[in-house]
């Protein structure tokens, strides 16, 4: 006779809850993320043309590669994936729920015969007599033992960690919930961009994904920015930034900000980033008339002419902070009266007597300089990070419940047997057998030598 085929609904809810259906989503959400880590994402799109080629990136855009945590396709998996865990949950809860609020009070035969832990003894006494005893035993070793009488048999239960039961389901409950703060972060957060030049202020930032200019809802404004270089090199050693947080003018939050530490306000978190140069150098330069030892601390801006005396003018035409290993330099010329350009010549900070040598007319000292910066913030707002944390402890919970703990129940049946009181005990757990079998070994022989007021036997 030919089987009959099940109605679509329930071919539908099968393959909802089936493994196979698990194990493929979360498959595909490893290639996935593998193919996300290794394609940047949300990058210019001169950077994918320059590293993949033109006909590459137009791929990448079709098949939303360059922005993979936001495509169509990767949310479907997710929520496919999100479907797939509450199904399975929704299918195999009301057998564990079950098992906490009916237990197994009396076991069958078959439990008793079957059981792979088992044992069988006879001792002196009467039924109530030894079940008391053993029951002043088991509430010690688990929770509270029940008795329950039947077929002229007296029936002890008692179990420990049914609620180990559950650590699968909150192990569910925490990917869902992890899941949702994923979502949540993408659809209402924003990660966004903003250059801000020392002493100047911004309300908006610029979106990474392209979208356009964000508005804060407040004003940031840096104050000063510094960084330090390791020796003899223009390898930066250390940068950061002094915010502010401003409000109808008020200013609220002052923090100095480096890299990994930034500052958060309403939930927006200001990362260091990058830096760079906002503009030419100021320098500050001792300028001496060789001729009459007259000097004169002058103000410069590097690409305009600065007034000295005698209808003579200079110019710092080029400066860097390390000229090989002598330090920041400046290059310079001085003009003529009749506005004619000198040699060009180099002065270096650390070296404020070379210059003298060359036997100008004026000799020149740099005694410092200024050079402004622009601070690169990496901006972020995800209104779901606090909802991932509660999943990320939701999940070690849940697997530490799940894989660490299990729910053991033990049986015991008592019976006449002429003189003597014939005792069945039985005992199961969900997880780790060998470790239950050698403590169902122990509490049987301390069952056994309760019931015959006996220590005890010791191995070994």
């Amino acid at each position: 006779m030919a089987e009959t085929k099940k109605p679509f609904i329930d071919r539908t809810w099968d393959f909802l809850c089936s493994l196979k259906l698990a194990i493929i989503l979360v498959l595909l959400l490893a290639l996935t993320s593998i193919i996300g880590t290794i394609i940047l994402q949300n990058g210019s799109a001169a950077d994918y043309i320059r590293e993949y080629g033109q006909a590459n990136y137009e791929l990448f855009q079709k098949l939303q590669f360059i922005d993979m945590y936001h495509s169509t396709w990767f949310i479907c998996i997710l929520a496919l994936f999100s479907v797939n865990l509450i199904c399975c949950s929704i299918k195999n809860f009301p057998r564990v729920w079950k098992f906490v609020k009916e237990p197994t009070l009396i076991a069958s035969s078959g439990i008793f015969k079957g059981s792979a832990n088992r044992a069988e003894f006879r001792c002196k006494g009467s039924k109530q007599q030894v079940a008391e005893q053993i029951s002043i035993l088991l509430n010690k070793e688990f929770a509270k033992t029940t008795l329950t009488e039947k077929d002229e048999k007296l029936y002890l239960f008692a179990q420990k960690g049914i609620y180990s039961r559950f650590g699968a389901y909150i192990t569910h409950l925490s990917i869902l919930i992890i899941m949702a703060g994923a979502v949540i972060g993408n659809v209402w957060g924003y990660k966004a961009f903003v250059n801000i030049v020392e002493g100047d202020s911004v309300n908006q930032v610029r979106s990474r994904n392209g979208t356009g200019l964000i508005d804060l809802g407040f004003t940031v404004r840096c104050d000063d920015f510094d960084v330090s270089y390791y020796p003899n090199s223009n390898r930066p050693k250390d940068y950061n930034s002094d915010l502010v947080i401003l409000e109808d003018g008020k200013e609220i939050v002052h923090k100095r900000i480096e890299v990994n530490d930034p500052l958060t306000y309403k939930g927006i978190k200001f990362y260091q980033s990058s830096y760079g140069s906002a503009g030419n150098a100021f320098f500050k330069v001792r300028v001496t008339e060789n001729s009459t030892g007259e000097t004169v601390e002058l103000k410069a801006h590097q690409g305009k002419n600065v007034q000295l005396p005698g209808g003579y003018a200079f110019a710092v035409t080029n400066f860097t902070t390390s000229d090989r290993n002598f330090g920041p330099a400046m290059q310079l010329h001085v003009n003529t009266p009749d506005n004619k350009s000198g040699a060009p010549f180099v002065v270096w900070q650390n070296h404020p007597q070379l210059d003298v040598k060359r036997g100008g007319i004026f000799s020149f000292v740099l005694l410092g300089y200024d050079q402004p910066h622009y601070t690169g913030l990496q901006v972020a707002k995800d209104p779901g990070v606090n909802i991932v944390w509660a999943g990320c402890f939701l999940i070690v919970f849940g697997s530490l419940t799940a894989f660490f703990f299990s729910h053991k129940r033990i049986w015991v049946c008592l019976e006449d047997d002429g003189k003597k009181t014939k005792v069945l005990i039985a005992g199961n757990a969900h997880r780790n057998q060998p470790g239950f079998s050698l403590a169902f070994d122990d509490l049987q022989q301390q069952i056994e030598a309760t019931a015959t007021n006996e220590s005890p036997k010791k191995e070994g």
